[in-house]
């Protein structure tokens, strides 16, 4: 195991212990956003102490092969590099894997689908790496994104709603 590299005045480590990262664990629909979708949160992010910034312009992923620290917004939908990360996020400066967690539920569909998947899973690591290399190849815009929040968080307030009510 390798030590994380990284300027401790700068930087605070986020890890297990921060609240997202635990509700992405326990909460079981975050197997789909995970095995269906790719979406993936580093096992360790770092998040700049600078708080005049943004929470997506301060929050920075380290590479633990290179000891590159990468943007957070590398992986974005404005890059089209936030969904299909199935086997982690790509590492564009060594060609590697940085690690990614894993939910409970998808630990457990996993392990439930395992006969299915496993002997296919070198095969399409191999050709996702290719497709990654691809995608990277491309300028990548780190600029943070002109959003609404509050637009989405009316929209996903109604459809929690929705869908909580019909079920």
């Amino acid at each position: 195991m390798r030590i994380l590299k990284y300027d401790k005045t700068k930087y605070d480590v986020c890890n297990l212990h921060r609240m997202v990262s635990l509700i992405w664990f326990i909460v079981p629909i975050s197997a789909i956003n995970e095995l269906v979708f790719g979406q993936r949160l580093p096992k360790v992010a770092l998040l700049e102490r600078d708080s005049s910034k943004t929470l997506v312009e301060r929050e920075f992923v380290p590479c633990p092969h290179c000891h590159t620290i990468h943007s957070g917004l590398k992986w974005s939908r404005q890059n089209n590099t936030a969904l299909r990360n199935w086997f982690g996020l790509y590492c564009d400066n060594c060609g590697n894997v940085i690690p990614c967690r894993f939910g409970l539920a998808s630990y457990v569909l996993l392990g439930l689908t395992f006969p299915i998947w496993y002997f296919f899973k070198d095969q399409w690591k191999a050709k996702w790496l290719e497709e990654q290399k691809l995608k990277f190849s491309k300028p990548l815009n780190l600029t943070p994104p002109k959003v609404k929040y509050w637009h989405a968080g009316v929209f996903f307030g109604l459809f929690m709603f929705v869908f909580t009510t019909i079920i």
